[in-house]
């Protein structure tokens, strides 16, 4: 478990810093999967940077970036559904109704702000 140091007390939980804490890493095989499309990703971004140092058409530029980032929708809706099904289902279990409400505030601030 990662800690970070408290003066006063010691060492800490690192989770107690953490916006709501932690509730369960996520799953291996999504990790792998979002790793792996995040590598591509990677390499689809240094394209482009090789599209506009080479002087390539614009719209040509354009759409690669639009594809990048569909690409990287996928991977955050990947990440959103691996949060919902862990760390949500987690605080709708728990009976906690404080950080029931914590979770789901949580979820809709952030999927507003991936819709802007």
């Amino acid at each position: 478990m990662f800690r970070r140091m408290n003066v006063r007390h010691g060492f800490v939980p690192l989770e107690l810093y953490t916006l709501w804490g932690y509730m369960e890493h996520m799953r291996k095989d999504i990790k792998a999967s979002c790793l792996k499309r995040l590598n591509r990703i990677e390499g689809q971004v240094r394209g482009i940077a090789g599209m506009v140092d080479d002087d390539r058409y614009c719209i040509d530029v354009v759409t690669q970036i639009s594809a990048a980032r569909a690409a990287l929708r996928r991977v955050e809706e990947e990440i959103l559904r691996d949060h919902v099904a862990h760390c949500v289902e987690h605080a709708l279990a728990s009976g906690n109704r404080a950080d029931q409400r914590r979770k789901i505030a949580e979820l809709m601030e952030v999927v507003g702000r991936a819709e802007r």
